[in-house]
């Protein structure tokens, strides 16, 4: 009797990591070829169109192959790294075991397609839509699956092809927005992405196909005349720079280009004596129940936006579409917009309103310092109900900021500064900020905004109200 080990490789692949995402760059490997690694051990970080991300590797081996450099972009279910790992060979056989009696070859009826599923473990990839269970051990006679029904049609620039009965559609979120704003079935879409995956620009074909008149021949058009090709410029990189819109930039564009043209935005404006709120301030850093903790005028501002919600709950809320439904929520996820080297995220506090003051200070200070190390997670980012973004950092006075899509309201608040206001019937130099509250006309009328901003200026004039009204 003898016993044999064996090794075998297995390959990682590039896992889902937030909700649907298609794809991720890997920013940094952690280990080389040759280096042994362990179960849950952090081999590389990657960015998805969410946030960055380090992955941990299922299991225990030596690194054979990175099959893709530091920079690259990778589709989720890809191989991207190799392992060999030790496991035991087959069972011990006897030496000079009795011959088997021949059986009859038995035809293995096909195992059901598995439904599709998500990834519920970062580090285990994605299983594909319509994979197939290990085939039984024994004897058994292969069975020819049935070719699949390949979509006709013409290309990406003509009529969309009927809808085939298959897997679902692979398209990016802000693509099946569009998608699903346009009245456009993903099923009827001739991808011309990487991998099947269906663009915008395949969703605009569809719809421009629907709409055009029937195609006529037209006549013969005389031979054009022999002119002499004329070259594009050429890129000089001292002059420009060119740089590739990927990550999270690229899901922050075409997120704003889906909110502004979805939903109907209106801005109102305010402009406020905050002198009283800048006191409370100072006086705030000086209590022991604040110590080690950075407290702002944000603090307050988050803290006034949340007693306006409570007095006017409408405004926290969202569109169903599909539903043709307002969703009013019941508690606040504040979001709060923040600039980082990728671009900008808007991470949100869970159960806002839930929190005291000093909670809301140390959420506060862990939110943003997480967000400028690139730390942010994707469920960090998920689930905002209304947002604030501080264009006062800037220097700037104000703007009118564009929904975080999902959301029905949000607030930007302007630079603080002394500016000369009349107070006690006498001008004074006076600490003042403009405030700019966006929202969706289709749920929030003028007098539900009006409400809330005018509630949010009240109580950063006068603070006490965050006692009276909170």
């Amino acid at each position: 009797m003898t016993t044999m080990t064996e090794t075998s490789v297995r390959e990682f692949r590039m896992p889902d990591v937030g909700e649907g995402l298609t794809e991720a760059e890997i920013l940094t490997w952690y280990v080389k070829p040759g280096d042994r690694v362990t179960d849950g051990q952090v081999v590389c970080e990657v960015e998805t169109a969410k946030a960055a991300v380090e992955l941990p590797i299922p299991y225990d081996g030596v690194v054979r192959e990175l099959h893709f450099a530091e920079g690259a972009t990778v589709d989720v279910g890809t191989p991207i790294i190799s392992v060999e790992v030790a496991g035991a060979a087959p069972a011990e056989v006897p030496a000079q075991a009795p011959a088997a009696e021949p059986k009859k070859e038995q035809k293995q009826e096909p195992e059901p397609a598995a439904e599709e599923r998500r990834p519920v473990l970062v580090g285990y990839g994605v299983s594909s839509s319509a994979t197939r269970r290990r085939p039984r051990k024994g004897p058994q006679v292969a069975v020819p699956s049935a070719p699949t029904a390949a979509p006709t049609g013409l290309n990406g620039h003509g009529a969309a092809a009927a809808a085939v009965a298959g897997p679902r559609p692979l398209a990016k979120p802000p693509v099946r927005k569009l998608a699903k704003d346009l009245g456009v079935d993903l099923a009827t879409v001739v991808p011309t992405g990487p991998g099947g995956i269906i663009t915008r620009e395949d969703v605009h074909a569809a719809v421009a196909a629907a709409a055009a008149p029937p195609a006529q021949v037209p006549a013969p058009a005389p031979a054009p005349e022999t002119r002499a090709s004329v070259s594009a410029p050429s890129y000089d990189p001292a002059r420009e720079t060119r740089v590739p819109v990927k990550g999270v930039r690229k899901a922050t564009a075409a997120a704003m280009v889906g909110s502004a043209f979805t939903a109907p935005h209106v801005t109102e404006f305010v402009t406020v004596d905050v002198t009283r709120t800048m006191k409370l301030v100072e006086e705030l850093k000086q209590d022991k129940e604040f110590a080690g903790l950075r407290v702002s005028p944000l603090l307050l501002i988050a803290k006034a936006l949340l007693v306006a919600v409570k007095r006017n709950p409408d405004i926290n809320a969202s569109w169903d579409e599909a539903a043709q439904e307002i969703v009013v929520k019941h508690y606040v996820n504040l979001g709060i917009a923040a600039a980082t080297p990728r671009g900008l995220i808007v991470p949100n506090i869970k159960d806002a309103h839930t929190k005291t003051l000093p909670q809301l200070a140390k959420e506060l200070g862990e939110l943003v310092t997480t967000a400028r190390e690139g730390r942010t997670s994707p469920a960090d980012m998920q689930g905002g109900t209304i947002t604030i973004t501080n264009v006062g950092v800037f220097g700037v006075d104000t703007g009118t900021p564009i929904l975080n899509p999902g959301e029905s309201a949000i607030l930007a608040v302007g630079a603080i500064k002394p500016q000369p206001w009349v107070h006690k019937g006498k001008v004074k130099p006076r600490q003042v900020t403009t405030l700019a509250l966006s929202f969706d006309h289709r749920l929030v009328d003028g007098e539900l905004g009006s409400k809330v901003l005018a509630d949010v200026a009240a109580i950063l004039e006068r603070p006490k109200r965050l006692i009276t009204w909170g």
